[in-house]
């Protein structure tokens, strides 16, 4: 008798910051090999739900030079859902950019945007940019580690 073994695909929700979405479309020599390259194009290979956020999309779309690029990158990004942003997106970006400034971190509002964002969908965030180390310290975020498969 044959056996069946039936494969378990799990969805993982998470977040892309523009850091990495930057290494893996924006670069002129893009490296293959980066870890958070490597963990991206794996999270797109197997499905994963991939969400935006608007300043992320907006800041990836900021200084296109070209029409017929621009209207590329907006073509590939129309199939990853927008994240829609509500009050208490603003109230807790608020509350953890002031907890972090009384532990001395300092970082953009955009970033304590995004990390709230990620905070309350409860999706992880895969990032570059070393300022979202320091807000885990004093947050639930989850970042996820390019090192892990």
């Amino acid at each position: 008798m044959i056996g069946i073994i039936k494969k378990t695909v799990v969805i993982v929700n998470l977040i892309v910051d523009t850091s990495v979405w930057s290494l893996f479309l924006r670069r002129k020599n893009i490296d293959k090999n980066n870890p958070f390259v490597l963990q991206l194009r794996q999270h797109i290979e197997r499905q994963d739900c991939i969400h935006l956020v608007g300043i992320i999309l907006q800041e990836l779309l900021d200084g296109i030079k070209l029409p017929k690029h621009f209207d590329l990158l907006l073509d590939y990004f129309d199939s990853f859902p927008l994240v829609e942003l509500v009050r208490d997106d603003f109230i807790e970006a608020a509350r953890l950019k002031n907890k972090c400034r009384s532990k001395g971190i300092q970082a953009g509002s955009i970033d304590f945007l995004i990390a709230a964002t990620a905070i309350n969908r409860n999706y992880p965030l895969l990032t570059a940019d070393k300022d979202f180390q320091y807000i885990a310290k004093h947050s639930k975020i989850m970042l996820i580690n390019p090192s892990i498969k």
